[in-house]
């Protein structure tokens, strides 16, 4: 099915009487060429049509695939070799490191705090790693490093929501919205843009972090769950056959489409393409979820279980995902907010990496195996980093920094075994090859085609973008 065909279908449901009823505004709405029908061809795996399928250039990315580390990992235990850092440990900070600065819970009376991890340089590119990241180094030389991020919000649930909408208020359309929304998903039975979540809870920020904001819902992340049917209440129930279900879904359908022009509601076509789509994934979901299919050596590489629910299912699910045409995935692994007390630096910290580095390096090295590397961006990192200070905590941790962080990206029109940027001595901030929030979200989405000042969406007076009026592409990382 086209988007033709789709608004066609469309069309041939109003009669000249419910013309005649329409006003201007209405009436383009009903005749598919509102932003509800153009909402229910992406959700119906169609790119929207337009120059060159939605894009404004060449697309270097077909797919994303997006870990995300919720709580944020600390970059002076796993990226950031500051020697330095640890001969002055003990001491108190210099007054122009941390004057007008603000933190989330230092006071002003802690001290310098050096890494105990075992830090080394792998690879040609010689990129420090972490002894917490063994499995990290078979894929050091696939990735580019951004050593030199930095954010705007130092508190979880508003951070999560600047790297993931552009703002730290809820109410934004996600990263992965905007992108559907400008071109739309390759995937017939599955959603655009999918959520998987692991660790010991949701993410801070909850829904708003894949919320479609003023976007048509139908731009919203759908959450999978990582073991069983995707989504609850997907399966039909008992004695309830295909035959029913389609009978049941053309009836809803039918009468869906009588209340559309009435009112002309661009919700409704949104509620259309919903029960479409999980009449689709009721064929669709049980192979998709068959992780059992997939060969031993690619489970053993992951550290994937079919059947349980884990950082490595997922990423191995976000493959498949991306195999089977979605646009963008989103994977949420929590608790890396290591402050101290009992979420220390040593006894925390090594259970998040061991969760999730296996998993991760899996997934370039599976991605590369199977020929998508070159057509998928993976996007490793959290929210912000952690401070050169330990807190007055027993044991120590380290408070939210956003001056400094590292993150990594990987496949689609990056350059592998590159680093970029670098940090002073201590670790408190980028010295060269800074890369704020939006400059990351401006290059995401010109590796996907998209000029992300040209990509707006008019609401309430006024064109938004994910990057609100900042960013900047940082071609110094593009291949």
């Amino acid at each position: 099915m086209n988007p033709a065909t789709t608004m066609s279908s469309i069309d041939s449901s109003i009669d000249s009487d419910s013309l005649r009823r329409l006003d201007r505004r209405a009436f383009f709405g009903q005749t598919g060429l509102n932003l509800g029908a153009m909402g229910l061809a992406s959700l119906l795996g169609q790119e929207l049509s337009g120059a060159d399928n939605g894009v404004h250039h060449p697309p270097r990315a077909k797919a994303v695939i997006y870990l995300f580390m919720a709580g944020g990992p600390s970059q002076l235990e796993l990226f950031e070799d500051k020697p330095e850092l640890t001969r002055l440990s003990g001491q108190k900070p210099p007054e122009s490191f941390t004057k007008d600065r603000r933190f989330a819970f230092l006071k002003g009376t802690e001290t310098l705090l050096g890494s105990r991890r075992k830090l080394a340089q792998h690879g040609q590119c010689g990129a420090v790693l972490s002894d917490l990241l063994p499995h990290h180094r078979e894929i050091v030389d696939e990735v580019c490093w951004l050593k030199g991020m930095t954010t705007d919000v130092f508190n979880h649930g508003p951070a999560k929501l600047f790297m993931q909408t552009g703002s730290p208020q809820p109410g934004r359309p996600s990263m992965g919205s905007w992108v559907t929304y400008g071109i739309g998903s390759e995937a017939d039975d599955l959603p655009g843009f999918v959520v998987l979540q692991s660790g010991p809870r949701g993410p801070r920020g909850g829904s708003a972090l894949w919320s479609s904001g003023f976007l048509p819902t139908s731009h919203q992340g759908v959450p999978f769950r990582g073991q069983g049917d995707p989504i609850l209440n997907l399966r039909s129930p008992a004695g309830f056959d295909t035959t029913a279900q389609r009978e049941f879904t053309d009836a809803v359908t039918a009468l869906n489409r009588e209340r559309w022009k009435q009112v002309g509601d661009d919700e409704i076509q949104t509620r259309i393409a919903a029960y479409e789509m999980a009449y689709r994934m009721q064929m669709s979901a049980p192979e998709l979820m068959a992780l059992e299919r997939e060969p031993k050596h690619v489970l053993e590489m992951y550290g994937a279980e079919p059947g349980k629910s884990s950082f490595a299912n997922n990423a191995l699910l976000a493959r498949r995902l991306v195999q089977r045409g979605v646009r963008f995935v989103q994977l949420y692994h929590t608790n890396w907010d290591q402050h101290g007390g009992a979420e220390s630096l040593d006894g925390e910290l090594p259970t998040r990496c061991a969760e999730v580095d296996r998993g991760s390096a899996a997934l370039v090295r599976d991605l590369k195996e199977q020929g998508m590397l070159d057509d998928v961006l993976v996007i490793w990192g959290g929210e912000f980093g952690r401070t050169p200070m330990g807190e007055d905590r027993t044991p120590t941790g380290r408070d939210h920094h956003i001056d400094a962080f590292t993150m990594w990206l990987a496949g689609a029109g990056v350059k592998p075994g590159h680093i970029h940027g670098r940090t002073d001595e201590l670790g408190f901030g980028v010295v060269d090859g800074q890369v704020h929030v939006h400059d990351l979200q401006a290059t995401v989405l010109h590796l996907l085609g998209l000029n992300h000042t040209k990509l707006t969406y008019r609401f309430q007076g006024r064109d938004f973008r994910l990057t609100d009026v900042h960013g900047k592409v940082v071609h110094d990382i593009l291949s």
